[in-house]
């Protein structure tokens, strides 16, 4: 009989059980923690070292160098580390990392601390996550990673953090981060927040100033003063005891920190947030043409412009002045309000110096009617079209005769131009049909002298580009129309003697760093005569002076030209000094009738607004005369000098373009035998015969206001047999002269308006 032998039972060693549970474990961990970080290496965004370029806002410099506003997708100002005082430096080295000096880019106890308590709150303790992040680390964060909190990004985020601090110095890192974190409030880094909450730049920042921007990065919309500002000053409080502790201040800067009191700047978005915004506007899409979106909004961009602030503020008042405006219309149910736009620039520079695109800007990147919007430019277009080259090609003057009669060319569909009202002034000088803007006139011009070629191509020299349809561009009748910057851009090649300059508004770009990426360079061009500039000049002296444009008086040397298009749907007017030039128009988006409203009227009135008020801190002067322009007495209805029949109240004295002036003697003026009755050629029944001055031409119309100054075509037909008046025919005397052509010949001379001010639409244009 076999026996066995019963075995003991081994009791488990509490000691050794602990031993292998902490073994498993620790296995488990070790491999979940190689895995992990497999797993955070695979998955490591690369270090990109151009994510470390926040996107920086771009700043706007008037003519002064003074900033204007800034634009950009994040209001951020980059300024280096040396900028930055210690004081704010330390503030924030207190609030975030007080031993960022002595590690390197992580603190292994933090971390560690950081992970208990995340570990805590997995397993449902009552905690936060805590961060236990260097300024190294939140500036890897913001460059490279998401926000979210998981153990794989923590390791992802130390790794980084050491890269971070191998490949920078610490200072290069301070400022990085500095310039990098959010302060609420839309601003971005140190000196965004130092002008969004103080109004100064981070140099000037107190120490108390800076604890209070140092408390607000934890929670930026929580802690802002505008929201919570006993919140906002607790934390900066902490902030200041930790400086104090951590030997940043001493005793007495933290006393006088902690007592500092302080007034927070304006905290309305809209105050000075986007100030001349249609200038604005014309600057951002050039910069973006040029140098790309990314850039303009990212690349913190420094632009030195041409604005004048209190020209363009003159020029935004004007504008949004109700009573500068026709009234509205109603159309159905809806009102319709006039619009209007206006361009000022310096004609020696071509630099803007201030740009109005409508009466109000409704939000980014309106609708900017003074660079995008081509509107028919009515008379405005004449000196372009018309007299300039009539000056400049043909040899003409302010004293060439055209006759002002109907005329038709039948070429052209039988085009014929009308003046407005409907009336002729006969045999008159440039001077009185542009000062009076007669129709006729520039339409002869245009088509039996200059030529439609011609004329175009003169046009184009200051980049107006007209397409050449025909007569009815001489009144502004053009396929696409023009800009208001295009037509101001044009005006001030007459008022710089005949040379053009291209719109100006950008002078200088910088990067960040301050190097120059674009500097403007002045490219003048001479496109007419100096003497035919002036002498167009002077002609359109008469038109403010006592033409259709005499509302732009401003009290001072002025030239310039109105513009009304048929039925008033665009209403112009275009004026300078020698030191400004300025164009206004106004009209609807969508061409409306405005037929009491002229050029003469409602943009004159604006022009001499602004004008006035941009020309008080420039000493009044006349025009620069050239070399080259002489004056003469001539014969106003023929355009030669005086002969021996011209009356005197047919001389004028004007001025030439040196060797245009006439040679031959006027024979337009001839003696006459007339019967004194009729008036008209006697016939051999004539009791009564006398010898009269009178004009010889070869066309009149009855209704041409110097008709009965005409030689008479017909023969007397009121005396019979025996000298007696026959009964059946009109027994009055025709042979008064009811013209008002004298006065109008001498408006060089006496300066009186003999025209309507406001008379100067084109009829017969293309609208």
């Amino acid at each position: 009989m076999t026996t066995k032998k019963k075995r003991k039972k081994r009791k488990l060693n509490p000691t050794r059980l602990t031993l292998l549970v902490l073994l498993v474990f620790f296995l488990i961990s070790a491999c979940a923690a190689a895995g992990l970080l497999v797993i955070s290496l695979k998955d490591l965004p690369a270090f990109n070292e151009k994510n470390l370029i926040p996107a920086t806002t771009t700043q706007i410099y008037d003519n002064n160098d003074k900033l204007i506003t800034q634009i950009g997708v994040e209001n951020r100002i980059q300024v280096s580390l040396s900028q930055i005082p210690l004081h704010v430096q330390e503030a924030f080295l207190a609030a975030e990392d007080h031993l960022f000096y002595e590690h390197h880019g992580i603190r292994i106890e933090a971390i560690a601390r950081a992970a208990i308590n995340d570990a805590m709150h997995i397993f449902g303790a009552d905690r936060n996550f805590q961060g236990g992040s260097t300024i190294t680390q939140q500036l890897v964060k913001l460059s490279f990673l998401n926000p979210e909190k998981t153990i794989k990004r923590k390791i992802q985020e130390a790794i980084l953090a050491l890269k971070m601090e191998n490949r920078y110095s610490k200072e290069e890192i301070l400022a990085m981060y500095l310039n990098r974190i959010y302060f609420g409030e839309g601003a971005y880094g140190i000196q965004a927040a130092a002008q969004t909450y103080f109004g100064k730049d981070a140099g000037d920042l107190t120490i108390a100033q800076a604890a209070l921007l140092a408390g607000l990065i934890k929670s930026p919309n929580n802690y802002s003063p505008y929201q919570n500002f006993d919140v906002a000053m607790s934390h900066r409080n902490q902030v200041l005891d930790n400086m104090y502790q951590y030997d940043f201040i001493n005793e007495e800067d933290y006393q006088q920190a902690k007592a500092e009191e302080f007034e927070l700047k304006n905290s309305d978005p809209n105050v000075n947030k986007y100030p001349y915004p249609f200038f604005v506007d014309y600057v951002t899409e050039q910069l973006v043409e040029q140098f790309g979106e990314e850039k303009v909004f990212k690349g913190g961009l420094k632009v030195y412009t041409t604005l004048d602030p209190q020209i363009q503020t003159y020029a935004e008042k004007a504008m949004a002045n109700q009573s500068n405006f026709p009234a509205s219309q109603r159309d159905s149910n809806d009102v319709l309000q006039p619009q209007g736009a206006m361009v000022i620039m310096e004609p020696k520079t071509g630099q803007i110096k201030a740009l109005i695109g409508g009466r109000e800007h409704t939000h980014q990147r309106s609708l900017n009617r003074a660079t995008m919007s081509p509107r028919q430019p009515g008379s405005a277009i004449k000196p372009i079209l018309a007299y300039g080259p009539a000056i400049d090609q043909k040899g003409m003057g302010p004293a060439t005769v055209i006759n002002d009669a109907p005329v038709t060319y039948s070429s052209y569909g039988n085009y014929a131009p009308r003046n407005s009202g409907g009336g002729y002034r006969g045999l008159i000088t440039l001077r009185t049909a542009l000062t009076h803007s007669v129709n006729i006139v520039a339409v002869k011009l245009l088509m039996d002298h200059v030529k439609i070629s011609n004329a175009v191509e003169f046009a184009a020299r200051m980049n107006i580009n007209i397409e050449p349809t025909g007569p009815a561009i001489a009144l502004g009748g053009l396929t696409y129309g023009v800009t208001p910057l295009e037509l101001t851009a044009a005006y001030a090649a007459f008022a710089n003697l005949g040379v053009y300059n291209s719109p100006v508004s950008i002078l200088r770009v910088e990067d960040y760093n301050g190097t120059t990426l674009f500097e403007a360079e002045p490219a003048p061009r001479r496109v007419m005569k100096e003497t035919t500039a002036y002498l167009m000049t002077d002609m359109m002296k008469s038109v403010v002076q006592y033409g259709t444009g005499t509302g732009a008086q401003i009290g001072r040397p002025a030239a310039g030209k109105t513009g009304t298009t048929d039925e008033g749907k665009d209403i112009w007017f275009a004026g300078y000094t020698q030191d400004l030039v300025g164009v206004v128009w106004i009209g609807y988006d969508i061409p409306v009738k405005m037929p009491q409203d002229y050029g003469g009227t409602y943009p004159a009135k604006i022009w001499r607004e602004v004008m006035s008020q941009a020309h008080q801190r420039i000493p009044s002067h006349d025009f620069i005369r050239p070399q080259g322009i002489i004056s003469a007495t001539v014969d106003s209805k023929s355009g030669l000098r005086p002969g021996s029949n011209t009356p005197p109240e047919h001389m004028v004295t004007d001025l030439f373009a040196s060797g245009t002036e006439p040679t031959k003697y006027d024979d337009t003026h001839v003696l006459v035998e007339v019967c004194a009755t009729s008036g008209l050629l006697p016939n051999e029944y004539c009791p009564e015969r006398i010898t009269r001055v009178m004009l010889k031409s070869s066309y009149a119309s009855p209704s041409t206001a110097d008709y009965n100054m005409r030689v008479p075509t017909k023969i007397c037909d009121v005396h019979g047999v025996d000298g007696l008046i026959n009964p059946e025919e009109d027994d009055g005397d025709d042979s008064k002269d009811n013209s008002d052509e004298n006065d109008r010949n001498n408006d060089r001379n006496n300066g009186r308006d003999n025209g309507r001010n406001d008379d100067d639409r084109p009829v017969n244009t293309n609208d």
